[in-house]
């Protein structure tokens, strides 16, 4: 991202330089669209979230203040569309059965996901993040890709960040029960034992 802040460019756009809300759509289109895709689940739908998204936005660019980051702002809009989108939808979410749910489980999971290469451990998330209710994907998005806060992601969803804690474990545990079945159960039951054979590490370096 450019040096320039965000702020430099809605200054701009509020004293009529129109032209300067492109910078922002650049910045912030892909994040919004992979947001809109996770929350909606339909590739058309998510591009008209988008642009609604951008819409609103812009015309409510005034009311921006400043007492968040912008893309709390703008993520927070987001998924208030995608909310009124999927109401509007009435689509009803994948259930995922949290039977098998254990702190320990979530621990095996991160250990598993550590071993893989940077790419691979963020495509895996990826493929298993698609699976979970629209809501908790957002949720686990915010939390692996963007970096946001407790705090942060409770003022996009709405809600206190205890309960984004919460939330936020609940569905780490429903995304480590996909993980485990996405995984080479091998490789889980050797984290879950706490170290590799030797075997099986001299033919992964062959």
């Amino acid at each position: 991202m450019s040096a320039i802040s965000d702020q430099h460019y809605i200054d701009k756009i509020l004293q009529g330089e129109t032209n300067s809300f492109a910078v922002l759509v650049n910045r912030y289109k892909d994040m919004i669209f992979t947001l809109a895709l996770k929350m909606v689940k339909n590739r058309e739908e998510a591009e008209e979230v988008a642009q609604d998204t951008f819409i609103k936005i812009y015309s409510s660019l005034n009311k921006f203040k400043g007492d968040s980051k912008f893309s709390t702002w703008i993520y927070k809009i987001a998924y208030n569309t995608c909310l009124d989108r999927l109401k509007k939808n009435k689509k009803e979410d994948l259930n995922i059965s949290i039977d098998e749910f254990s702190a320990h489980l979530i621990k095996t999971m991160d250990n598993a996901l550590s071993a893989l290469e940077d790419k691979e451990r963020k495509q895996t998330i990826q493929n298993c993040l698609n699976l979970l209710p629209s809501d908790e994907n957002f949720l686990l998005t915010l939390f692996y890709f963007e970096d946001q806060s407790l705090e942060e992601i409770g003022k996009i969803m709405n809600i206190n960040a205890n309960n984004v804690k919460v939330k936020l474990f609940r569905s780490r545990q429903k995304l480590a029960v996909i993980l485990k079945k996405q995984l080479e159960p091998e490789i889980v039951a050797c984290y879950e034992i706490g170290k590799i054979p030797k075997q099986k590490q001299n033919e992964d370096y062959r």
